[in-house]
This record gives C-alpha cells, structure tokens and sequence, in this order.
C-alpha cells in the first residue's frame, strides 16, 4: 500500500484505511479489499510494474461494460498507471438465478450492434498488449490483429516453430470457410469463470474486462475453454440472442487467440492444444 493510494482516499473523502485483505484468484495484479472509516470498503488492483495504459485501459473496458447496465460492472473510482480503485461489491454465493441472468445480460450486451471492429483504444488481455485497430470486416480484423499478432510473437519467441507458425497463417487466412459473417458487438473480450464474479446479492457481475468490438460468437466460445458455464447460462442465452446452434464447432478457431496468449503469457503448457486446432483445420 502506497501513500498516495491513502492520500488520495483521505482527500476525496474516503477517509483512513483501518483494514485490508489480500484477495486471491489473479495472477497478475495485488488485489486487496480496503476497509475504510469514513465510507464503505473499496477494491484496490495494483502492480507496481504495469505496462503502459494497462489500467486506464481497464477503466475505458470497464465503463463501456457498464454503460447500458445490462449486467453489474464495478465502478471505477480512481486509476493511475499503477493501480486502479474499484467499487467493491461484495462476495456471495450464486443465487439460483445466476447463471440465467448472466446469459440473459449477456445476450442484451451483445444485441446492440457496432458500425465496426476493433475498439476506441488499444488495450490488454492479461499482461499481452491487445491491438484494436477499427476494421470493418470481421475475418480480417481476427486474423490480423487476434491470430497472427500473437502467432509472430510466439514464434519470434520460439514458442512456436515454423511448420505451426504456417498452419496458423492458413487458418487466418481461410477463416471465412468457417466462420460465417457476423455484426460488431461490445464483449468482455476474457470471459472465462474467473472474470464472472459474483456480488454480495448472488448476482453476476463483469470483472477484469479485455474489451473491444467483436464477434459475439467468438465470447460464447471462450466461456467453454477453461472448463465451461453452467447449462442455463448457455440455455437462457440462446432464448435471448439469435445464436447459430453450430457455433461450437467454431469455438476452437475463435480461441485459438485465448491460447495464443496464454502460450505467451504461461509457456508451452499451451502448444498442445494449439496443435490440436491447426491439426484440424490445417493438418495433414
């Protein structure tokens, strides 16, 4: 905890932190829950080492999120490059509730649609610079700047090698054969079940966004990689949204992004299920 964390919370009327608690589940960022005297306890992310605009990105995600409050997004109180202030709201167990109303939010975020890809800033999803160049075709702004931005700097890193580098080259640029044309939605851009939270009224609520315009399939597909959803979410979404039922046979094209960066972020752990994917859709 920093003093200028503290002395800002004393001149905006906060006032003096009696209590703070480390919370766990990131492994990027210090997170703490600050218990304050004047006011109710807030949320503290910090990182000492952030890389550029991380966190003032996280508040631009976070905000367009909250816009339409279709789902619960934390405010944002305060950011600097080093930490970001949060409206702590609570912890609690699901309601029974949760999982329809998560997929019901979620598909009313995605009903509005947006003139184009990309999004109003450049950010990050986990520590990896996330490029949001506008685009106005889909495939091309997935192959580019989701596919082979990342595919480049695995190889540059001899993550990958070149055989797989080419395979992931063929992908982007085939993946019209697969994936059919899609408006622009606003996404979360990370949405696994540690960025799904829940408040201190068992509701679901948007956490640790990597947000752009994109495609809404490519959202449901990353809910599925690291373990899946429950059931309902996937149930009350398809009632709200005009979902393709074959979307998951394109989910393992869309994530290819997701393991990209976690090859990147976590080492080789990950090159086996990218090869998994290129085998399908590019072996021999």
């Amino acid at each position: 905890m920093t003093n200028r964390i503290a002395l800002w919370l004393a001149e905006n009327g906060f006032g003096k932190i009696v209590r703070q608690e480390s919370v766990g589940g990131g492994c990027i960022n210090d997170s703490r829950r600050l218990h304050l005297d004047a006011s109710k306890s807030l949320f503290l992310k910090q990182h000492t080492q952030a890389p550029e605009g991380m966190f003032r990105s996280e508040a631009v995600g976070l905000e367009a999120l909250g816009r339409n409050q279709v789902l619960r997004v934390p405010n944002v109180l305060h950011v600097e490059e080093d930490f970001i202030l949060l409206e702590d709201i609570g912890q609690s167990s699901p309601g029974a509730q949760f999982w329809t109303d998560l997929g019901e939010g979620l598909a009313q975020l995605h009903s509005e649609k947006y003139p184009q890809f990309g999004f109003s800033i450049n950010n990050y999803c986990g520590l990896t610079p996330q490029q949001n160049d506008p685009a106005g075709d889909g495939h091309e702004f997935f192959a580019n700047l989701r596919i082979l931005k990342l595919a480049s700097q695995a190889f540059d890193q001899n993550q990958l090698d070149r055989e797989e580098l080419a395979k992931l080259e063929y992908i982007a640029a085939n993946l019209a054969r697969w994936i059919p044309k899609q408006p622009a939605v606003l996404i979360h851009g990370d949405l696994w079940s540690g960025n799904i939270h829940c408040d201190e009224e068992g509701r679901p609520a948007l956490i640790d966004p990597a947000t752009y315009w994109g495609w809404a399939e490519a959202e449901l597909a990353m809910t599925g990689l690291f373990g899946g959803f429950d059931s309902d979410f996937y149930r009350s979404y398809g009632e709200q949204a005009n979902l393709d039922t074959s979307w998951r046979e394109r989910a393992p094209l869309y994530n290819l992004y997701h393991l990209l960066n976690h090859l990147l972020l976590f080492g080789g752990s990950y090159l086996g299920s990218i090869k998994t994917i290129t085998h399908r859709f590019a072996g021999k």
